[in-house]
């Protein structure tokens, strides 16, 4: 009886999941919020894309996937959003959150994802400045600063 409970409990959560995410789509260099345009994208490689604002064309973020020059060993990969019209910058190692197995455009959507989920992007695809200084205090890692090289 308590399995059938946990099992009913288990698949409510997950619908619920399901029903109150947000549907993130790159398609033709746009991103799309449920079906709404709120930034372009620009692919530039596999390891780089560009997000622009539709206000003004203003390039909000840049995502880049740095090896760290050793190809072979991907234990010290990490990863760069730079929100350049805010001039921050946020390094993470937390591969996590925007690897897709090697399906940058879904990596990228992955990305879109959480950054509205952190409130760090509205609804209409506008940064919330905010919101990214509490995210880069959470996330950055300020990798570059700690590297010799």
């Amino acid at each position: 009886m308590t399995i059938k409970r946990l099992l009913a409990f288990f698949i409510l959560m997950i619908s619920c999941n399901l029903y109150f995410s947000q549907n993130v789509t790159i398609k033709d260099d746009k991103v799309l919020l449920d079906g709404k345009q709120i930034l372009k994208a620009e692919k530039i490689n596999l390891a780089q894309y560009s997000f622009f604002s539709m206000k003004n064309d203003d390039e909000v973020l840049l995502y880049k996937y740095m090896d760290n020059e050793t190809p072979s060993y991907v234990s010290d990969d990490y990863f760069i959003l730079n929100f350049l019209t805010e001039k921050v910058k946020i390094e993470s190692t937390d591969l996590g959150k925007v690897s897709n197995f090697m399906n940058s455009k879904k990596g990228m959507e992955k990305i879109i994802k959480w950054l509205l989920k952190e409130r760090v992007l509205n609804q209409d695809g506008e940064l919330n400045p905010d919101r990214l200084s509490v995210f880069k205090e959470k996330y950055d890692e300020n990798i570059t600063a700690r590297t010799l090289r």
